[in-house]
């Protein structure tokens, strides 16, 4: 951890690349930043007036003072109001703009990451990552330039009133600057410390959160109530905890601002009652330079429990630059079709997780020629899915080469290699949209009505379809909430027959399905599997029977391959799969699946 916070950008170099956001509203800002010079200028000037107001309105009374000072201050605060609005509206306006593009900026960088990111990284880490630290990034971009603007320009202008009333009295008070700027120096590296923790911490609550949530149905069957709240409580108190040290470090720093402008206060009352300060100082200047020790106190405690949202603001900045600045999919292609035919090649194929020593699959050789049907089989953990991930390059081999037509995937753009294929995978996709959109995904939105029910039909979709309120257009829910397993399964069946790839990889495709929903699929997916290249991984090896060839996967080798007739007469690994699995069916109840 020493090691990451030793490389990591200067506070400097993060707020100039966070301003970097803002400078698309560089009129607004403009427009802010004079509004804010005009609040800050108002106090000061209305600070100053307070001599005059004291020796010409009470000691001289002077008629043209006592006239036109009431217009003045009416008019002061009326410009100051107007300032405040144009301040307050510009900061929001930028803001909201920076955080907004952060937020699409993160999204879309999401989409463009490697499947190993998602496989290392808690989901909750990432949705935090755009609800809750995106947020804070506004309090560093906007809010606390505000706060620095309007009041560091205020106390500029209070010690230049200050210098008006008296100048040596205000020198005699420039003692104390050393301890404020400690005090801010301090703060600010202690709030950038705990920044960085609480953005972990409210990763770790969103995390907890979602996969309780998610899980709701096993956590209730498994009694998991007790324990599930037991560790929300523990990462709760973690950030309370943080919490609490931020809002300590801020009653220290206000605490000490106060001790230190109370000092200040009695600094000015004691010698501005020496005997040789008592006949140069009017009544007036004394109460301007109280009046500006005065407003300087507050602006001096924002100034330094600003650094509060700063550093949070600026951890949080870090880690989203972190992430934008972190290698997209490798896609250095150059090849791009519109249509493949299908020929792949699997020459010497290994590949090892990241943190794993043992490898998922061994020096893999695999044929899979064009308009064939390769089914994976083999004991959970043998690397088929691994395998039919390489296809698509959601990860990339360790070593060896897959060529499809003869070319090395990686000389393919990612899009166009990934337009070659249709995916049905385990865990079924679904969007809260309707079922016609659900089908009709991505690059196939402009596809007909006639065309989607089409797939629906083939998919035997239609028969549960026809039935909902709304048919095509009944929306799904979250996840497919609304649907059954099964259902679920064939609209991505559905969508898989709508794109008409030239490869179609079914990982499970039928395994939701009931016996006669699966009769007809295994129809339909004949029908599509024709002229196309296949690779089927089944548990059920009933599903298979009829492939061009199954490659049965041990331990990440291919031990054997063959017709489903051959292997059966062989005896081997796939024989005694098949008699368990028959075993198995043979005592399942009726009407079972």
């Amino acid at each position: 951890m020493s090691d990451v916070r030793a490389s990591a950008p200067s506070g400097f170099a993060l707020y100039a690349r966070l301003l970097g956001y803002a400078r698309r509203y560089w009129l607004v800002a403009i427009a802010t930043v004079v509004a804010m010079i005009v609040d800050a200028g108002c106090m000061g000037l209305f600070a100053h007036s307070i001599k005059p107001m004291l020796d010409d309105l009470f000691v001289a009374r002077d008629k043209a003072t006592i006239f036109w000072m009431p217009i003045v201050i009416v008019g002061i605060f009326l410009v100051r109001s107007f300032a405040i609005y144009a301040t307050d509206y510009g900061t929001a306006y930028i803001g909201r703009g920076v955080v907004q593009r952060l937020r699409q900026q993160i999204f879309d960088q999401y989409l463009r990451l490697p499947a190993s990111f998602f496989a290392t990284e808690p989901s909750g880490h990432q949705i935090a990552r755009i609800t809750y630290t995106a947020e804070q990034v506004a309090q560093a971009s906007t809010d606390s330039v505000k706060v620095a603007v309007v009041d560091g320009l205020s106390v500029i202008f209070y010690v230049w009133v200050m210098l008006a009333a008296s100048v040596r009295l205000t020198l005699a008070l420039l003692v104390m600057v050393p301890l404020v700027g400690a005090l801010v120096v301090y703060v600010g590296r202690r709030y950038r410390r705990i920044g960085h923790r609480i953005q972990t911490s409210m990763g770790t609550v969103s995390g907890v959160v979602e996969e309780a949530v998610s899980a709701n149905r096993e956590v209730k069957v498994y009694g998991g109530q007790d324990y599930e709240s037991t560790r929300f409580n523990a990462v709760s108190e973690q950030t309370r905890m943080l919490g609490i040290k931020v809002a300590s470090t801020n009653g220290l720093s206000s605490a000490l601002i106060q001790l230190i402008a109370g000092i200040s206060l009695a600094l000015i009352i004691y010698f501005a009652t020496r005997p040789s300060m008592l006949h140069t100082l009017s009544p007036g200047a004394f109460t301007a330079l109280i009046m500006a020790m005065g407003g300087i106190l507050p602006s001096l405690k924002r100034l330094t429990t600003v650094q509060a949202n700063l550093q949070r603001g600026l951890a949080a900045a870090e880690e989203i630059f972190a992430l934008v600045d972190r290698a997209p999919e490798r896609d250095e292609g150059r090849v791009d079709v519109e249509r493949c035919r299908g020929d792949l090649s699997l020459r010497g194929v290994s590949m090892v997780y990241p943190g794993t020593a043992v490898p998922a699959l061994h020096g893999i050789d695999l044929e899979c020629p064009r308009g064939n049907v390769i089914a994976l089989v083999g004991r959970s953990g043998s690397g088929k899915s691994t395998l039919a991930n390489l296809i698509p390059r959601f990860y990339e081999p360790s070593g060896g080469t897959i060529l499809l037509d003869g070319v090395a995937l990686p000389d393919y753009t990612l899009q166009s290699l990934r337009k070659q294929i249709a995916w049905v995978g385990q865990g079924i996709a679904l969007f809260d949209t309707t079922i016609a959109k659900n089908i009709a995904y991505g690059a196939m939105g402009d596809a007909s009505e006639a065309d989607i029910v089409a797939a629906a039909q083939a998919a035997n979709a239609m028969e549960f379809i026809e039935r909902l309120p709304d048919g095509i257009h009944s929306r799904v829910g979250e996840g497919g909430a609304l649907l059954s397993g099964g259902q679920r399964q064939r609209l991505a069946i559905a969508r898989a027959l709508l794109k008409n790839a030239p490869i179609l990889i079914l990982d499970e495709a039928t395994s939701a399905l009931d016996t006669e929903s699966e009769r007809l699929i295994q129809d339909a997916l004949q029908r599509l599997m024709r002229d196309r290249t296949t690779l089927v991984i089944a548990h059920r090896l009933s599903t298979i029977e009829h492939a061009d060839r199954i490659v049965v996967l041990e331990a990440g080798r291919v031990v054997e391959q063959g017709t489903h007739r051959e292997l059966i007469a062989r005896g081997g690994h796939y024989a005694a799969l098949h008699r368990l699995q028959f075993r198995d069916e043979s005592l399942r109840p009726v009407g079972g699946d």
